[in-house]
């Protein structure tokens, strides 16, 4: 009976949020090896799992050595990151939500990288086409849209694809995160899909530049 009391107290009356709702993550490798990382708390962001993460990086460890990483929809900063942790020269983090951006904030200061990265708070559409505009360039492209904002996927890769394919170096290969029942393209614009990799609920699809 008290038991039962105390759910309807709890129902009632729900417990605030607290620090230890907060997802914590970790750098998987490299020079930040093991040290912790903090994600944003809600719905609209979902960080890549620690175990899809260091999938991703094993694939991508042979390009990873001083490469420009570009993480679209970055949230917590965690891939960005984790590529200047195993090397990268540098990484742009594109994020636009207040408590995502304080947490890639956060994160950098915590692990002391003051230099070789830039932070767009800009939509990635719009910070996509202002960073072809500056004539940057790109080896790595990730993205990881909400699950439930199909249309970015089409939206950005379009755009990767199409107008801003300059941003993409020759051999540069673009990744997107996606839940696995979800459908990409094979082809948008120039890009096209070479690699598959499914883990779980969620999958990574490859993209090149295509010949």
């Amino acid at each position: 009976m008290l038991a039962a009391w105390r759910t309807r107290v709890r129902r009632k009356f729900p417990q605030p949020e607290s620090c230890a709702t907060i997802e914590m993550m970790r750098v998987i490798a490299g020079k930040f090896r093991s040290r912790p990382l903090t994600a944003p708390p809600g719905l609209d962001t979902q960080p890549t799992s620690d175990r899809l993460r260091e999938t991703l990086f094993n694939v991508l460890a042979p390009r990873i050595e001083e490469a420009a990483f570009l993480d679209l929809y970055a949230g917590s900063g965690a891939n960005g990151i984790e590529a200047l942790s195993r090397g990268a020269k540098q990484a742009v983090f594109v994020e636009k939500a207040p408590p995502a951006v304080a947490a890639i904030r956060a994160n950098l200061q915590a692990l002391g990288i003051r230099e070789g990265w830039q932070l767009e708070t800009r939509s990635a559409a719009a910070s996509v086409k202002r960073l072809s505009e500056q004539s940057q360039r790109f080896d790595l492209v990730f993205l990881d849209p909400p699950y439930k904002a199909a249309e970015e996927y089409a939206l950005v890769l379009g755009l990767l694809g199409g107008a801003c394919h300059a941003l993409l170096a020759d051999d540069a290969v673009v990744i997107a995160e996606h839940h696995r029942k979800q459908v990409l393209e094979d082809e948008y614009g120039k890009l096209f899909r070479y690699r598959l990799l499914e883990q779980g609920d969620a999958a990574l699809s490859f993209y090149s530049i295509n010949p």
